[in-house]
């Protein structure tokens, strides 16, 4: 017997502003430039999985053109940490990314201001890209400045080299960075260093939305259910990272199938559990999944300048009912318009046999 299923739905994520919130529903993070030219990213959303220290570091990197592998993304330690609300719905990225994100454009900020100090022009004339802060070339000319220059003496060993900045017209940031620890050439009431902090108050929720489409063969001699086809499209606004997205889809599908088919708390009569291990409680195997088709559509949410909108429940919500709609479709011949979850073998087969 064949079913098929279909689930759409609208989910509410980046759970956030504050007066909708128990205790706060804004993110913190702080971004720093080390005088290395390592970038150092510190937030108060705390991932267990999603992936955060990926698409925290992939927004640095890509806002502050730097190599991925020179970010640091520190989470969890509040020896270190300033204070955050953390991850949960959805939220870490949409609000504590957000954090992340607006962090980066003070920082930069800073750095274009002290930029156009060492490079004799206003910081309005500053273009960045890739990393490089430049001035108008016309403008260089015109103050005899070229690009590159005659390196300084060497550094004493085990010193910071000097900021190299007499004749630039362009600087890296790494060289800002450096600058603005040296403090020799910063502009006047600057502080040294080239960091930011933010804490980010989103102005609503997110709604990602999508459908879920699953097919099931069912055996009429075991009740047994098998899924053949599974295909899901989702909206989660904004893609960052979208092996990162792909990851969190597939998992809550895969709980779903433990959901809808498999897992189940039982107490025997005299309330003891009996299914307080592993070898009693039915988790889905590798072997009994299908071959899962995700697709994605991107229409950028509007409450934060990521335009994301979450990810991490997605799976879940798409999939428990896209299940269990095919495994009553199945059975709509037998009058079946309910079956409660999870839906055993021995049950689907005593609907069949009557």
């Amino acid at each position: 017997m064949i079913g098929i299923g279909i689930s759409s739905y609208v989910e509410i994520c980046a759970l956030g502003p504050s007066q909708a919130m128990p205790a706060g529903g804004w993110e913190s993070a702080t971004v720093r430039i080390e005088p290395t030219g390592k970038v150092t990213v510190m937030t108060g959303a705390s991932p267990h999985g999603q992936g955060q220290e990926t698409s925290f570091a992939q927004i640095a990197a890509d806002e502050l053109g730097v190599d991925l592998n020179d970010v640091t993304v520190i989470h969890g330690d509040t020896s270190i940490v300033q204070y955050g609300i953390g991850t949960f719905g959805s939220r870490a990225t949409a609000v504590g990314g957000t954090a992340v994100y607006v962090a980066i454009q003070k920082l930069k900020e800073k750095a274009a201001k002290i930029a156009a100090h060492m490079m004799q022009c206003e910081a309005s004339q500053v273009t960045c890209e890739a990393g490089r802060y430049s001035r108008p070339a016309a403008s260089a000319a015109a103050a005899g400045i070229s690009d590159p220059v005659v390196p300084v003496g060497e550094a004493p060993a085990g010193a910071l080299p000097e900021p190299q900045t007499n004749g630039r017209a362009s600087l890296t940031i790494q060289e800002i960075a450096l600058a603005a620890h040296i403090a020799k050439e910063i502009p006047p009431d600057t502080e040294p260093g080239l960091s930011a902090t933010y804490f980010f108050e989103p102005k609503n929720f997110t709604f990602p939305f999508g459908t879920h489409i699953c097919v099931v063969e069912i055996d009429k001699d075991t009740g047994e259910t098998k899924i053949i086809k599974y295909v899901a499209v989702d909206d989660c606004g904004k893609v960052i990272n979208p092996l990162l997205v792909d990851g969190q889809i597939h998992g809550g599908i895969v709980q779903s199938i433990g959901q809808a088919l498999y897992e189940e708390v039982v107490y025997d009569d005299q309330g003891q559990l009996i299914t307080g291990e592993l070898m009693d409680y039915a988790l889905p195997k590798a072997s009994q999944m299908p071959w899962f088709e995700t697709d994605r559509t991107e229409t950028p949410s509007p409450v934060n300048p990521l335009g994301v909108k979450g990810v991490g429940e997605a799976g879940t919500i798409g999939a428990t009912p896209a299940i269990v709609n095919a495994v009553v479709d199945a059975l709509s011949p037998y009058g079946v318009t309910h079956v409660d979850m999870p839906i055993r073998p021995e049950n689907v087969w005593k609907i069949i046999k009557g």
